[in-house]
């Protein structure tokens, strides 16, 4: 019991520095300068898409919803033989 406790105990440790050993890593990549960016955005943009893409991506549907459908009716047929000796 003395064993496994031991064991736990130096797993947590190992764990709980590697752990603080990330949070190392990380604070110190978020350091670096303080400077101040000025970004200028512009009006959103409406994206249009062309009629055969939606031709195209109603197709892909019809595809796969017609695939699921199809897949789960198949009809299973067990064949057994039967031997009578006389």
């Amino acid at each position: 019991m003395q064993k496994f406790l031991s064991r736990q105990f130096y797993f947590s440790f190992i764990a709980l520095a590697f752990f603080t050993l990330i949070q190392v890593v990380v604070f110190a990549q978020e350091g670096g300068s303080s400077s101040s960016t000025t970004t200028t955005t512009k009006s959103a943009q409406t994206v249009e898409i062309q009629p055969w893409m939606w031709v195209v991506g109603g197709a892909v549907v019809l595809i796969i919803i017609i695939a699921l459908l199809r897949g789960n009716s198949s009809e299973k047929t067990i064949i057994t033989k039967e031997r009578i000796r006389d």
